[in-house]
């Protein structure tokens, strides 16, 4: 692994074709379409804003498929700083 690779929190994978593609290892890309979503939500933000933009978006969880207001719904009043702030938490609350 490069000096860059490391850093950034990727890796180089070959596709079956024998092409070289990143892999992330960081949280970002964990979640789906909601990643893109919270990287382009003005923050700081509070739960309660990211329900209200954002609360329909779906989040693969181990139990199953639950919307991002159902995962935020119990700390709305939270304030998170930054998309990757509010992802981690995120993230911990569905346990992945």
């Amino acid at each position: 692994m490069t000096r860059e690779q490391q850093e950034n929190g990727t890796t180089e994978a070959s596709t079956p074709e024998g092409e070289a593609e990143p892999i992330n290892d960081g949280p970002e890309g964990r979640l789906g379409p909601l990643d893109g979503e919270l990287e382009a939500h003005p923050f700081p933000a509070t739960g309660s804003e990211l329900i209200d933009a954002l609360g329909g978006c779906e989040i693969e969880t181990q139990e199953g498929t639950e919307s991002l207001e159902e995962v935020l719904s119990t700390i709305d009043d939270q304030r998170y700083d930054s998309a990757d702030d509010a992802r981690s938490r995120i993230l911990g609350l569905i346990r992945r």
